[in-house]
């Protein structure tokens, strides 16, 4: 995935931007100490989109009550693994979104 950088370079601190990730949701997140993330916006439970509750600084999955924390580990409810993590890569104005081993 190909974003134009420039789309992202404000966000602020403990807030996400949603990005077309094939047919489900990325984020694009920044957390509260300013580390940057990419993560795939799915539960590993029954792929429901979650949310990014900034006030938990956790990400929640409505559909069976699963939580989140701000790294994407699954720490309460019914996910079995943690949200999928990307690798972040700078080429000039664009930021590449890929998972992890691909190249």
């Amino acid at each position: 995935m190909v974003l134009d950088k420039k789309d992202f370079l404000d966000l602020p601190k403990n807030s996400i931007k949603r990005f077309a990730w094939g047919g489900t949701v990325g984020f694009y997140f920044t957390k509260a100490d300013g580390t940057i993330l990419a993560l795939k916006g799915v539960c590993s439970h029954m792929e429901c989109n979650v949310d990014y509750k900034p006030a938990e600084k956790r990400f929640y999955c409505p559909c069976h009550q699963g939580w989140f924390d701000e790294n994407g580990k699954n720490i309460q409810g019914p996910p079995p693994k943690p949200l999928e993590i990307f690798v972040i890569t700078e080429e000039g104005e664009k930021l590449i979104i890929a998972k992890k081993g691909s190249s």
